[in-house]
């Protein structure tokens, strides 16, 4: 029976009916003439020639256990399905896949984590604060007026464990499946940064540990103040110590640049982030990898400058909705 389709089950059972012989029909399926006999007795039985339902493995787990599943991975997110097997007590050990399948019962599949910054409670009342006064500003009258800046470090070789290699059995070691790459990455550069609805500012290069002094002299001085020169002008940075040195404050200040409060631990509110990880894939599309640090700053300032000015305005557009998102998850992490 298992042999036969439910098509050719009711083929069968037409030519039985029409009077052809049971053992013409079993060659033609290709059968055994049993298996077409069974079939005749089951089709007088019961009038069908359905398969009769059947019971099944057995289930490994009962209610409770399934119960217990599910809450003890929706309390702690980070378990593995190997630690709820060791806290099952029962006569008959799980497996972790009955346990993953439970889970998945549940609606609750293994993924990434978003990584995101360390929030304190402080530093949650701080970033609902902070979108509770900018709630009411738009793009057209506040925010096209603001330069989001800073500084991103490009690792000249990234290995985030997604990268897949096709290879046959046995070839794990062969020299054309391994992927060969320097400790830590090979090392990389630093870059400073600064974007507006209007422009974009040169992308310059930040050697060696930055200090509040170099700041001011490598980076406000020659390119950030002449974009800050439009008395509307509004400029943006991070709580870095760099940023807020008594040396940096006195500098803005004498300078007369209004300067955007921004809540620590949001590089989420930040859009230019996302032009950082925009950048980054830009040169890992390329189809001559760089080959050291001057060929990967070479290319990020290439890439820097052939990306799309909508493509910025699109990024600051969004300012009014990370605002909104920042209140409605009570200062914590968002989708922004």
């Amino acid at each position: 029976m298992a042999r036969l389709s439910r098509e050719d089950r009711q083929i069968a059972l037409g030519r039985l009916q029409a009077g052809q012989s049971q053992s013409a029909i079993a060659r033609h399926f290709h059968v055994s003439q049993s298996t077409i006999s069974r079939l005749w007795v089951r089709f007088q039985a019961t009038g069908s020639v359905a398969d009769l339902p059947r019971a099944g493995r057995p289930r490994a787990t009962t209610a409770a256990h399934d119960r217990f599943i599910r809450l003890r991975h929706l309390r702690n997110r980070f378990l593995s399905a190997s630690s709820s097997v060791k806290a099952l007590l029962g006569p008959h050990r799980l497996s972790d896949q009955t346990v993953r399948n439970r889970l998945h019962e549940a609606g609750l599949r293994a993924r990434r984590p978003h990584r995101g910054a360390v929030l304190t409670r402080r530093h949650r009342q701080n970033r609902v604060q902070w979108g509770n006064q900018h709630l009411r500003w738009t793009v057209q009258n506040h925010w096209r007026h603001v330069w989001f800046s800073d500084e991103s470090y490009f690792l000249l070789q990234r290995h985030d464990g997604r990268r897949r290699v096709y290879r046959r059995v046995n070839e794990r070691y062969a020299p054309n499946c391994v992927d060969e790459a320097p400790v830590h990455g090979g090392g990389g550069v630093m870059v400073w940064g600064a974007i507006n609805t209007a422009g974009r500012s040169t992308l310059v290069h930040v050697q060696g540990r930055i200090t509040a002094q170099r700041y001011v002299e490598e980076i406000l001085r020659p390119h950030a103040l002449p974009l800050l020169a439009d008395q509307d002008a509004i400029f943006q940075q991070d709580n870095a110590r760099p940023h807020t040195a008594r040396l940096t404050t006195q500098f803005l200040t004498d300078h007369h640049v209004q300067v955007l409060p921004w809540p620590s631990m949001s590089p989420d509110m930040n859009p230019i982030e996302h032009l950082w990880d925009e950048l980054d894939r830009r040169v890992r599309r390329r189809e001559e990898a760089p080959a050291n640090h001057r060929d990967l700053l070479q290319a990020l300032q290439e890439e820097w400058d052939t990306i799309p000015q909508q493509d910025i305005r699109h990024l600051i557009q969004s300012m009014p909705r990370r605002c909104r998102a920042v209140v409605a998850a009570q200062g914590s992490h968002t989708p922004c």
